[in-house]
């Protein structure tokens, strides 16, 4: 195989989310393996800008496989946002010697990847970027699951659990506010897995009487004594839905904002290897001469797709997963 790479960076930027330095490892023991020097960019597009990066090497990556967060830190740049930061960016690409960059985030981050490189060619210089996603929303339109989800996912499950050992003690409703600004995936994983009462999601429209009311009232009847809502970021606030709760059917809820959290803790079996084959295939795909890319999961195999597609791809909300979220509570109620 025809090596035309020689250094390549690599950055987190955006949301944090477990399973990260699982990819930045990957990235890098790919590279040094294929006899490629490797340059971790900290804290996102602001360390192109600012200069702000360290050599790495398979040591440097070592025992991180298990850890949360990222260990070149992560942040939004506004700077990035604008050609003059950009240049300021390239600027440091050309001092590293980079032909190409892997960028672990989400869309924003991708974005702002393939303006830089689209910049680049403008001014003759050749920068391939390569996309990794992660994101604990799992809202990559042309990925099947982005890293993040999973271990995300099973933080929020456990402290779930928790919280109904002590609200079943006191018979109260329970209403647990989970991340999901514009899509509900996390909601509605963490709904079946839970058993909620209840999940309110962006994708599908609030009606209060029919998704709330109806549904705790039901439960009532079929002599549950324990009541729970959750609620993804995007579809309302907690705390107004259980200030509605309380005016509507008298009972008295409990509000858990979970918050960042969720993007805490050691990932899952499943971050840590995915995130493993999506690092390793980021640095083929550059070694293989791969324009502008993101390496996603389709039918549970790992591909590179080319970044302009990818960006412009929806991924359409499995709304069957709401429908059995629906047969699997007391919704329906008693036969009275």
């Amino acid at each position: 195989m025809e090596k035309q790479v020689k250094r390549i960076g690599v950055l987190t930027s955006g949301g944090d989310a477990p399973g990260m330095n699982a990819a930045l490892r990957a990235v890098t023991r790919t590279a040094v393996n294929q006899g490629i020097g490797c340059v971790g960019i900290r804290r996102g597009w602001n360390g192109l800008i600012n200069s702000d990066f360290i050599p790495m090497g398979s040591s440097s990556v070592s025992h991180i496989i298990n850890k949360g967060g990222t260990l070149l830190y992560t942040a939004r740049s506004m700077d990035f946002m604008e050609p003059a930061g950009r240049a300021k960016a390239l600027d440091t690409c050309r001092l590293l010697g980079l032909d190409g960059i892997v960028a672990i985030g989400g869309d924003g981050t991708f974005r702002g990847a393939l303006a830089l490189s689209r910049q680049a060619a403008e001014t003759g210089m050749s920068l391939r970027v390569v996309g990794i996603p992660a994101t604990i929303d799992n809202d990559i339109g042309c990925s099947h699951y982005t890293i993040g989800f999973d271990s995300a996912c099973n933080t929020c499950i456990e402290c779930i659990d928790k919280l109904r050992d002590t609200m079943q003690s006191h018979e109260r409703c329970s209403v647990v506010e989970v991340m999901g600004r514009h899509a509900g995936y996390l909601a509605l994983y963490v709904g079946i897995a839970v058993g909620a009462t209840a999940v309110l999601i962006p994708e599908r429209e609030v009606d209060f009487e029919r998704d709330i009311v109806e549904k705790i009232r039901r439960a009532r009847l079929a002599n549950t004594t324990h009541y729970m809502v959750v609620v993804a970021e995007g579809a309302g606030s907690a705390i107004d839905i259980g200030r509605r709760i309380h005016e509507e059917l008298g009972i008295d809820p409990r509000v858990t904002v979970l918050g960042h959290i969720q993007r805490g803790g050691s990932p899952t079996a499943r971050d840590r290897e995915t995130a493993s084959r999506m690092g390793y295939r980021a640095v083929m795909a550059l070694l293989e001469g791969k324009d502008n890319c993101i390496i996603a999961t389709q039918n549970g195999k790992i591909v590179d797709i080319e970044m302009e597609e990818a960006l412009q791809m929806k991924k359409p909300f499995q709304m069957e997963r709401y429908q059995i979220l629906e047969s699997l509570t007391n919704s329906k109620g008693p036969d009275i």
